[in-house]
């Protein structure tokens, strides 16, 4: 691993958003994502295949032969990560490319941004579309005190026992509380929320955002007990407040 010397002229790291779906790029991200892809060859990725997609759909002129990826993914061993960097010490930038969205943020990118940070690189965040902060703007819920809690867990009583104690913080702390859960298991989380949930708690269900599908509701989990809703594969946020 190189270490950033005092005086050295090094690269940056630019967190690049990607669209939600398959959208045009470029209908949601602003034209400033388009300039700073065109002028970086070094990138850390979730996936190389989308990610070079990715990149020539915003910059179809883009040399492909000439970028450098990087994978960043559930299979990268902690002690890879910091030689990820290793072309900021040579002055290159390097961008990194969520799957969907903006890195960092339930992203792995988070732990480059922390080595980066570590080795005193200049990190650069891009504005782009984020799920959970467009699901919390649209909610009606309160956006002054919200938690992100990431994915549910996958065993069904534990899962029931986060919903529960998610509710009390919600309504002990005025806290609006944000979850995700894989979309083939959308319709499953659905019934089992309003089952589990007091029928005056407040569900809303953001699913498809920025995409022509698009659907965001709000309504108390005794009315969407009384909804058929089919969110099966769909990408979707939940928000609760009690």
């Amino acid at each position: 691993m190189e270490e950033v010397k005092p005086g050295l002229v090094v690269g940056k790291v630019y967190l690049i958003p990607t669209a939600l779906g398959d959208n045009a790029p470029l209908e949601v991200l602003p034209i400033s994502v388009k300039g700073t892809i065109e002028r970086i060859d070094h990138y850390i990725v979730e996936n190389e295949k989308t990610a070079r997609r990715f990149i020539k759909r915003v910059s179809p002129s883009k040399s492909q032969p000439e970028l450098h990826l990087q994978s960043l993914n559930k299979y990268t061993k902690p002690e890879e990560i910091p030689g990820f960097l290793d072309p900021c010490i040579h002055g290159h930038d390097i961008g990194i490319l969520s799957e969907a969205g903006c890195p960092g943020i339930a992203d792995p990118g988070a732990d480059v941004v922390r080595v980066a940070h570590e080795k005193r690189i200049q990190v650069v965040p891009l504005v782009g579309p984020s799920s959970i902060l467009m699901a919390m703007m649209s909610s009606g819920m309160n956006g002054q005190n919200f938690a992100f809690n990431g994915y549910l867990p996958i065993d069904n009583a534990e899962r029931k026992k986060m919903v529960k104690s998610l509710e009390r913080l919600s309504k002990d702390k005025g806290q609006s509380q944000i979850f995700m859960e894989t979309p083939y298991r959308n319709n499953k989380l659905v019934k089992e929320l309003v089952k589990t949930l007091q029928k005056s708690t407040r569900l809303c269900i953001a699913c498809d955002i920025t995409l022509p599908t698009e659907f965001i509701s709000t309504k108390s989990a005794h009315e969407w007990s009384e909804i058929e809703i089919d969110l099966d594969k769909r990408p979707t946020i939940y928000i609760i407040q009690a």
